[in-house]
């Protein structure tokens, strides 16, 4: 075998692994659906949230889902990084201010970010909700979280009544969450 046919084969072979990889990529996100916990809640059941207890970035100590049992809450996976979550951020700041007294907390979990990137970013757009920190990204694979911003809505019991993909921007989307924020609110 001649040295060019040999890097032939090579190339070969490595185009074929990437192209394998691809499709297995494109295989799982096809069928992920956003996870077990997205595709329970569109089919209309409701989950139980996977509990969780993360550092805080906005104060000193640690937040666990668990905790806020009782209240509706609406749980932002967000990254400083994301151009959506920026876009995204003030709404949400809004949601909470606006609903805070009727018994709505909107969490964020930054995640695959850095703790001063994500106070930064939580300045810049004067968050005052409560912001979890979960570097790594550990809990990611429990809510089927594929990329962000994704957002969960829990009921007072912490069942997932909505599930949202992408950032909650336009009008359609505002008025689902806000109708999720209701359903969830509702005695």
């Amino acid at each position: 075998m001649t040295a060019q046919r040999v890097k032939l084969v090579g190339q070969g072979v490595a185009i074929g692994i990437v192209v394998l990889l691809f499709l297995l990529l494109a295989r799982a996100l096809a069928t992920g659906e956003g996870g077990d916990v997205a595709a329970a809640a569109a089919r209309g059941e409701r989950p139980e949230a996977p509990d969780f207890a993360l550092e805080r970035l906005d104060r000193k100590g640690e937040l666990a889902l668990p905790a806020l049992r009782g209240k509706v809450v609406v749980l932002n996976f967000w990254a400083s990084w994301c151009i959506p979550c920026k876009e995204e951020a003030p709404y949400l700041e809004q949601l909470w201010r606006e609903n805070r007294g009727r018994g709505l907390v909107v969490l964020g979990v930054d995640a695959k970010d850095f703790r001063g990137d994500a106070r930064r970013f939580a300045r810049r757009f004067e968050l005052t909700f409560p912001l979890v920190y979960d570097g790594p990204g550990d809990i990611l694979p429990d809510y089927g979280v594929t990329g962000f911003p994704e957002t969960f809505v829990l009921d007072r019991a912490g069942r997932v009544v909505e599930a949202y993909t992408g950032a909650v921007n336009a009008a359609e989307d505002r008025a689902r969450l806000e109708a999720a924020v209701e359903r969830a609110l509702a005695p």
